[in-house]
């Protein structure tokens, strides 16, 4: 299910998709939906990583596997960020285990996925009761980067 801002806002105004899916691991059309405004290859990777991360981690530890329970994710845009919310339907991850470094040892099975998450976004935040992580890029740091197709595909047939 895909629910969309009101067509009549205007378009520096806040824009936001809503999708709610099963909560199962077969995350791939999601992914390609969420990172979709994204306009460079090189973010489009990043926040991909980042958000399979984040999506893997719902699915997985928020809500146990459970395809009777739902993944919601909210993806934002406004004129200077890109946002994504993902919750689950968990109890939420404590702020305790909220760690962003890598584990102790690095030949762990887990613990990596906060550590990859926090280095692919400008901005990480969690709601109160730890069952919806916000996950945000900046425009400015986006509008860096070479777009997709890159430089050398432009239409050069206007210039001298």
């Amino acid at each position: 299910m895909v629910k969309t801002a009101p067509a009549y806002l205007s378009p520096m105004a806040l824009r936001w998709s809503d999708f709610i899916t099963p909560s199962t691991l077969q995350l791939a059309p999601l992914l390609e939906l969420l990172i979709e405004p994204i306009r460079c290859l090189q973010l489009q990777g990043q926040v991909q990583l980042g958000l399979q991360e984040a999506l893997v981690n719902a699915v997985r530890h928020g809500n146990g596997c459970d395809p009777a329970k739902c993944l919601r994710v909210r993806r934002i845009e406004t004129p200077n960020w890109l946002v994504w919310q993902v919750q689950d339907e968990g109890a939420g991850v404590p702020p305790a285990a909220r760690s962003t470094s890598l584990p102790e040892q690095l030949d762990a099975a887990g613990g990596r996925g906060l550590f990859l998450i926090h280095h692919c976004f400008d901005d990480v935040r969690w709601s109160n009761r730890g069952n919806r992580l916000q996950l945000a890029v900046s425009r400015q740091r986006a509008s860096l980067l070479v777009p997709v197709g890159g430089w050398g595909n432009q239409d050069r047939s206007t210039q001298p």
